[in-house]
């Protein structure tokens, strides 16, 4: 019999997350969805998870903070690990029982896009943009996952599933991350162009930053350096066997990174940041800080990939042309430099089979890199505080008391 409702994070205004009781999901897609792209509202091809894991993320505090458009009653969270309660009748090669890595992407597996891989633009999940994801705003009204229980939908073509149940639940610290920010790094530094012997500069210490730092050295980059403002969340850098650069300081970026390398410049480059970036030296805000950074110090003839996230609204912008996305970057640099842009939401059905395979044997330690630390459902808003704060640590929900003890 299904529960009497869902337990939830949901957004109350700026700086404020709370855990609400909403009704258990069904199979259903959004109305809008089903109205505005002509498939049904029944979703016979969903399936229903209790949710081992769910994690916040730093896209999440962007909604937190109030620096995008997202309204209050906004439903939180699009890292999802669950195990399949329930199934639509179209639902042919998963079981109950299985425990999943959802992808943040919302895909259909049926348009153009979803064909050619590129899964984090379908175009059949969301009326307002190609794209979408589970609880965000702009995404097309999907349920959040930071809750007991979520509704997936297109369920054989989205779900990862785990080959054992045991092993899962023993690496679920690991494998959680599967769900957005590790396939999310590994997408900055393998679009960055990072392999055999690369020098690899990377924007930012959280936990994107650090899981493309990670990334960066499972693709056998040669020296992997790390740029961040929070001397705690470098150490943590530093503790896997990066070298790191303190952007706080007046020493240019390049000067520093002379200091690690013998050169001022580096084979490639990721941000990891996004729109909410310090300015070099410890200034203010200047959104496209980063962005500008990184053609300083790549070389001439490399790539950048850019996972750190930029928005087309944003309230809290520091000028009128940021607050819709327009924002002064060096275009005649990086042109002049002759370097390829990677934009966008990471496709994670590209990356996390293999980054499964790379957990489950031994290969990656993600929840080391980025300081995995679990918490219960109720301690989501202290999560979401501590984390705004500039905790050096990845916060994992358990909402249903299934995460093993370390």
């Amino acid at each position: 019999m299904a529960p009497n409702g869902n337990r939830i994070v949901v957004y109350k205004g700026p700086g404020q997350v709370a855990v609400e009781t909403v009704d258990y999901p069904k199979l259903e897609v959004p109305q809008d969805v089903a109205s505005s792209k002509g498939m049904t509202r029944k979703a016979d091809h969903a399936v229903i998870l209790r949710n081992v894991s769910t994690n916040i993320c730093g896209s999440d505090q962007h909604m937190v903070r109030g620096r995008t458009t997202a309204p209050v009653g906004q439903t939180l969270g699009h890292e999802i690990t669950g195990e399949v309660i329930e199934k639509g009748s179209d639902v042919q090669f998963l079981e109950v029982g299985d425990i999943c890595s959802v992808p943040f992407n919302i895909a259909c597996g049926r348009c153009r896009n979803c064909r050619e891989g590129a899964t984090g633009v379908c175009l059949n999940v969301n009326p307002a943009r190609a794209g979408s994801a589970y609880g965000y705003v702009d995404m097309g009204g999907w349920l959040g996952g930071q809750a007991e229980y979520v509704m997936v939908p297109f369920a054989d073509f989205n779900l990862l599933k785990f080959p054992d149940r045991d092993q899962a639940l023993e690496k679920i610290r690991d494998l959680t991350m599967l769900s957005d920010i590790f396939p999310t790094g590994y997408h900055g530094c393998y679009t960055a162009g990072v392999t055999t012997g690369s020098t690899v500069y990377i924007a930012g210490a959280g936990p994107v930053g650090l899981a493309a730092a990670h990334s960066a050295q499972l693709l056998g980059a040669a020296v992997v350096i790390v740029g961040d403002l929070n001397k705690e969340r470098l150490q943590q850098a530093r503790s896997f066997g990066c070298e790191t650069v303190d952007v706080s300081e007046n020493t240019p970026l390049d000067e520093q990174i002379r200091g690690v390398l013998g050169v001022n410049e580096v084979d490639c480059a990721v941000d990891a940041v996004g729109f909410e970036a310090s300015a070099h030296g410890g200034g203010g805000e200047a959104p496209a800080t980063v962005l500008n950074s990184v053609m300083t110090v790549t070389r001439a003839g490399g790539r950048l990939g850019i996972p750190g996230l930029y928005v087309t609204g944003d309230p809290g912008a520091p000028d009128e042309d940021a607050k819709e996305g327009t924002l002064k970057v060096r275009l005649g640099l990086g042109w002049a430099k002759s370097h390829a842009f990677v934009t966008g939401q990471c496709p994670v059905l590209k990356y996390n089979r293999g980054l499964m395979m790379s957990i489950l044997h031994d290969k990656a330690q993600i929840a080391k890199a980025v300081n995995a630390t679990v918490i219960s459902l109720d301690d989501a808003p202290r999560g979401y505080q501590e984390f705004d704060k500039g905790a050096a640590k990845k916060y994992v929900i358990d909402p249903n008391g299934m995460i093993p003890a370390a």
